[in-house]
């Protein structure tokens, strides 16, 4: 039996100087992390944006842009704002350390750098890192499906929707709402319940990689869909309907839960494309498959999705 490697950190270096890569390559090379070299500003904002590393060692004194202007945009981007930045520049000014700590970043170190410090430094940053991150996700998870909370959603749902907008790539939302919920949960007490919303949630938890699965609210789910267009986000949801419908209850004969689905992308609504009108465009979807009799899957077209054959 073979495991996977454990996934390695990923460090950005944003430097002008062939050499500064070079010795950092050299020096880092046994801190067991995935370390990645851009030479501008501007490419190193976009590189950040797609890889998400952990730390980035940044240069103040770039060619196209200098480090407190880049620190200032990854700052202000939600796909970048948590990433742990630590200067390393030639700057011996305390005014440039000041500046660079209120800006947000994580810390300091002075050119020509010590082997010994930088490691240290990188290694205290991934360990703030992951600290962050792991109290961040408990307090971002729903305690009784383990799907990510609402909370959560917000803040992807945000992050996603900027991002498509910018890259030019669809997004959808699914809306998904358990029929008849309260009563079923008045006939069969709530331990039940919390059984339906678990295997339920299960049931959407387990759908395609690159879909973020979060509890809504109640008997609420929601599924954000990246890179993918209304049409195929349906064929997704009548899948999950479909599945939900087919759980087996063995201690409660007769019972048979059913699901209803709302899906809209960033073509269905008007104007300048936000959250909040993503999620409105799907609640609208939803309500119409609850008001044409429920466990179907309608699109923000008005469109019923095909069922699946069960």
């Amino acid at each position: 039996m073979t495991h996977d490697e454990p996934k390695r950190p990923r460090v950005l270096a944003i430097d002008d100087s062939d050499l500064v890569h070079r010795l950092l390559r050299a020096r880092l090379r046994h801190e067991r992390i995935d370390l990645h070299s851009v030479h501008n500003a501007k490419e190193g904002i976009r590189v950040a944006r797609n890889l998400q590393p952990e730390v980035i060692l940044l240069d103040i004194d770039l060619e196209d842009l200098d480090g407190f202007e880049v620190l200032a945009r990854l700052k202000a981007d939600p796909l970048t704002r948590d990433i742990a930045v630590i200067f390393v520049s030639a700057s011996n000014e305390t005014m440039d350390r000041v500046r660079g700590l209120d800006l947000g970043a994580v810390d300091f170190v002075g050119k020509p750098f010590d082997v010994g410090e930088l490691k240290a430094r990188v290694r205290s940053a991934l360990r703030m890192q992951r600290l962050v991150r792991m109290l961040a996700q408990r307090a971002q998870l729903d305690g009784l499906t383990g799907l990510w909370n609402r909370a959560y959603l917000d803040d992807r749902l945000a992050a996603e929707v900027a991002s498509s907008v910018r890259y030019e790539k669809p997004l959808s939302l699914i809306l998904c709402d358990l029929d008849r919920f309260k009563s079923l949960n008045d006939a069969h007490g709530h331990p039940f319940g919390d059984e339906v919303l678990e295997r339920a949630a299960a049931v959407l938890a387990g759908g395609r990689s690159p879909d973020v699965a979060c509890r809504y609210g109640g008997e609420e789910f929601a599924l954000i869909a990246p890179g993918t267009d209304l049409v195929e986000t349906m064929e997704v949801a009548e899948r999950h309907r479909a599945r939900i419908s087919e759980i087996d209850w063995p201690d409660r004969p007769g019972i048979r839960i059913s699901a209803s689905f709302g899906v809209a992308d960033l073509g269905s609504i008007d104007g300048d494309p936000t959250p909040e009108k993503l999620i409105a465009a799907a609640d609208r979807a939803l309500y119409r498959a609850k008001e044409t009799g429920r466990d179907r899957v309608i699109g923000a077209d008005r469109v019923e999705w095909p069922r699946i054959a069960g």
